[in-house]
């Protein structure tokens, strides 16, 4: 999917999944003194305003300026300041002083493009910082629920570590696990790739 579907997705009134953080993110960085944090991504920033909201000096990228457009007006909205930068996860090319937090959620890509966006990611994190990814597990096809049904875009913690590792980025494993996340309404949790390092 390219940026003109995503600006397609965005154009609505009402936020595509809420103005809420991620669930993941609220518990993740819960111990993590508030410092530069970057959003690959972001998509309507949402996660990244609430960084902001939480005293983290914050930065969203992302190839949809629909979805910028609207992280923009969420934050004028919360009174916090975003740095926004519309450009390709998977290009995009970070500052050389880095972030202290580095959070990719959702981001479903083709495995080149996956190990591409996931090498910026971890080269974006600043020495002593946190890498934070979570996306569909590839489990979820056959024992979730929901998100996307295309196999090739579904990833495991494995496979984010192994992207770190093909691009030289050395990390510390704090977590990389399949988790489960609820979802209203349904029999079954979905599954999840959630991997948690630091650099």
């Amino acid at each position: 999917m390219d940026a003109s579907h995503w600006n397609d997705r965005y154009r609505t009134a009402e936020y595509v999944w809420k103005a809420d953080p991620n669930r993941f993110l609220v518990d993740e960085v819960a111990d993590l003194p508030p410092g530069r944090a970057l959003d690959l991504a972001c998509g309507e920033g949402r996660n990244a305003v609430w960084l902001a909201e939480r005293g983290w000096v914050g930065t969203g990228v992302d190839f949809s300026e629909v979805g910028l457009d609207k992280g923009r007006r969420l934050a004028a909205d919360r009174g916090v300041d975003v740095e926004w930068v519309c450009a390709d996860a998977a290009t995009w090319v970070p500052p050389d002083d880095g972030y202290d937090l580095v959070a990719v959620f959702y981001l479903q890509l083709a495995a080149e493009s996956r190990r591409r966006a996931i090498g910026v990611a971890g080269r974006a994190v600043a020495p002593g910082g946190t890498l934070l990814v979570v996306a569909h597990d590839l489990a979820n096809l056959t024992d979730g629920i929901g998100g996307p049904q295309d196999a090739t875009v579904l990833y495991r913690p494995e496979d984010v570590l192994a992207d770190l590792d093909a691009a030289g980025i050395d990390v510390i494993v704090e977590r990389a696990e399949t988790v489960e996340r609820r979802v209203e309404g349904a029999d079954r949790p979905a599954l999840d790739c959630l991997v948690r390092v630091r650099h």
